[in-house]
């Protein structure tokens, strides 16, 4: 041995092992157990037993359909677009609509909506909270909410928003673009009611 380190298995590669041993899947989950139920609380899947549900649905999906998956693909672009259907899936079975998740790193979002990536001049107060910021972004067209959300809470590329939400690369900016305007509304009337 080199003396360096060896690195984990990508996602790809357990996805690989998992087809021909089942046994590997546990890996999978517990990548993506944490970070996929932040992301349908951001989405609006509060109820922790909501979330208990819909996080054993997109296992569940996607242990079934594992050996469909498309490997020009980032598993996590189709981990997360799974999570995205079983969430608007639950929407749609108890007929509400998002609750939104308080959002404990605000400054942190703030400053990144803040950044000119896509060219949008728009200006964030720095002094927003994250209960300010939450019902900002419940007030948002939802596609404009799901695209924050999966750039600006999830890191996501717009490659991989495109994978996700199933729109083109172009649109991913776009829709950033319009949706930090509308946010930069929201937050200014918000501001007014304070």
């Amino acid at each position: 041995m080199d003396g360096t380190p060896e690195l984990p298995p990508s996602d790809e590669e357990i996805v690989k092992l998992t087809i021909s041993d089942k046994e590997h899947f546990g890996v999978l989950v517990d990548r993506y157990q944490a970070k996929l139920t932040r992301y349908i609380a951001r989405l609006g899947v509060r109820d922790p037993e909501d979330q208990s549900d819909v996080l054993q649905d997109i296992f569940l999906k996607t242990y079934r359909n594992i050996n469909g998956f498309d490997t020009s693909l980032k598993f996590s672009s189709w981990v997360y677009r799974i999570a995205h259907n079983e969430a608007i899936s639950w929407y749609r079975k108890k007929n509400v609509r998002p609750e939104g998740h308080l959002i404990a790193d605000g400054e942190e979002v703030i400053s990144f909506l803040s950044a000119k990536e896509d060219a949008a001049d728009v200006v964030f107060d720095q002094g927003i909270n994250a209960e300010v910021l939450n019902r900002a972004l419940l007030q948002l067209d939802n596609k404009y909410r799901e695209v924050i959300i999966l750039r600006f809470f999830e890191h996501k590329e717009y490659d991989e928003i495109s994978d996700i939400l199933k729109i083109p690369v172009g649109s991913v900016g776009t829709l950033l673009h319009r949706g930090k305007k509308q946010l930069q509304n929201v937050l200014n009337t918000e501001k007014l009611r304070i």
